[in-house]
């Protein structure tokens, strides 16, 4: 198990570094890490805080939040005086303005073309995101034989593709990793998967994710002894299956440098395979580059 404790006391120092350092805004005394949707004399800033959309407007040196409380189930929509005060040099209908990203993106492109004409408004029908890297990791193999509980070294690749504008939180992910045999445990294996995730916090800053295995292909190379069964069972051989495991797992993207330090504790739990009465152990550490 010291592999265990190196992988587990390396991903916590590695991501106490680069929280540490994330960039931030301070508004009304408050701190929060936002990201851009509209560059220009007006920017719009946003982020998911709490479970809620927080949209941010920033004219100059000046950072304010945009607000529409609601009273007796009735929305005050404050932003849209906020709007009306900030433009108007160059005003701009703010009446059917709604409270929404593509809404509020629209209003601030309309303004900023009136107050530069050299602005150009950013096409963001689709705006596909690419993420490439590779990692390396630990595995006990809990879906195949594995009588001593061994712990394996894996290393891999990953493509993760991402509408960054429509389906934020949403990605496909193509997957290979190897799983490299030991000398008291003879089992390798190549696994190629699809996945798809699901981003339930997302900012600059950091994504952390709910990973599912939709399809895999795996090959496998074995010469196993399973000395707890009564006569001893052998499993020895090579071979490939695809399989449809359903298989959950938890992860995190940290921004650093031009990429994202990955994080992921893949194959929690499977709904179409059998364990062999493990905990699973599947950690992987690595780091990606976006384009």
């Amino acid at each position: 198990m010291n592999y265990l404790r190196t992988f587990l006391l390396t991903t916590f120092c590695i991501c106490a570094t680069v929280c540490w350092g994330q960039q931030t805004y301070v508004v009304d005394g408050a701190t929060y890490t936002l990201q851009t949707e509209v560059d220009g004399s007006l920017k719009l800033l946003w982020n998911i805080i709490d479970e809620e959309y927080r949209y941010f407007v920033k004219k100059g040196d000046q950072i304010q939040e945009l607000k529409n409380t609601r009273v007796n189930r009735t929305y005050q929509e404050e932003y849209k005086k906020t709007l009306q005060a900030l433009t108007t040099d160059h005003p701009v209908e703010v009446e059917r303005v709604a409270f929404t990203l593509p809404s509020l993106e629209q209003f601030f492109n309309s303004y900023n073309a009136k107050a530069n004409s050299n602005f150009i408004a950013v096409d963001k029908s689709v705006q596909l995101s690419v993420r490439l890297g590779a990692f390396a990791g630990i595995t006990n193999t809990t879906f195949f034989v594995n009588p001593e509980n061994t712990i394996l070294p894996t290393a891999g690749l990953e493509l993760e593709i991402t509408d960054t504008e429509r389906l934020r939180r949403h990605g496909i992910v193509m997957r290979f990793k190897q799983t490299f045999a030991s000398s008291s445990y003879d089992f390798s294996a190549s696994d190629i998967s699809l996945n798809y995730r699901f981003k339930f916090v997302r900012s600059n800053s950091i994504d952390i994710f709910i990973n599912t295995k939709i399809a895999s292909y795996v090959y496998l190379k074995r010469d196993v002894t399973d000395n707890s069964q009564d006569p001893p069972r052998s499993y020895k051989g090579s071979g490939g299956d695809i399989r449809v495991p359903g298989a959950f797992g938890l992860g995190a993207d940290i921004a650093l440098g031009n990429g994202f330090i990955t994080i992921a504790y893949n194959d929690i739990v499977a709904l179409g395979l059998d364990t062999n009465g493990e905990f699973p152990v599947d950690l992987t550490l690595g780091y990606k580059l976006s384009f």
